[in-house]
């Protein structure tokens, strides 16, 4: 079993913010996938599927950025999971827009949903970066991820969550390399 976090804040007005490009993925992947509709579950909302013949638990943690580590761990506790089953969709500030990498293991880089996840669950866990860019400015970090995606961001928005929705099963096969440079030739594609 692979436990699918996205990582975002909770709540309408954040929905089309930079932050929760996460959340965006996994809606993408449980719509896709035929997903069973969401329910409330583990401090956040879950949906469940099968990806590759395989079950796949989608989770978007309910507790704010900061927080995720709980709600995670909380699924993780449930399913009696190791954090390698774990793979972590997120925003990247150091990738350029609609760029994608994919690792085990690492640093937080600053990003508080990771620091939190890593001091619930250790590091050992996969983690799906999705470039928005920088703002170019430290200090315009916080305003620039709490905002919304500009329209023209939808260019390159919409088939990166496609393109990582359409070749999930191959991170579910354990296939990270495969998956992330067929992304990259889909998005570069469009």
């Amino acid at each position: 079993m692979l436990l699918l976090v996205g990582l975002g804040n909770p709540g309408n007005e954040y929905a089309r913010n930079r932050h929760n490009i996460g959340f965006m993925a996994v809606e993408t992947i449980a719509q896709r996938h035929r997903f069973t509709p969401w329910k409330k579950r583990f401090q956040g909302q879950t949906a469940e599927g099968t990806v590759a013949g395989d079950k796949v638990l989608a989770l978007e943690p309910a507790t704010f950025m900061n927080l995720s580590g709980q709600s995670v761990v909380a699924a993780l506790q449930f399913y009696k999971l190791k954090p390698e089953n774990v793979v972590v969709i997120h925003d990247e500030l150091d990738l350029p827009p609609g760029k994608i990498r994919v690792k085990k293991g690492g640093g937080h880089g600053g990003h508080n949903g990771l620091r939190s996840i890593d001091a619930h669950i250790g590091k050992d866990y996969w983690r799906i970066r999705l470039g928005i860019g920088h703002p170019g400015n430290k200090d315009l970090v916080s305003g620039y991820v709490l905002h919304d995606f500009a329209k023209a961001d939808q260019g390159w928005i919409d088939p990166l969550l496609d393109a990582v929705s359409d070749n999930l099963p191959l991170m579910v096969e354990g296939q990270p390399e495969l998956f992330m440079n067929k992304v990259t030739v889909a998005t570069q594609a469009r």
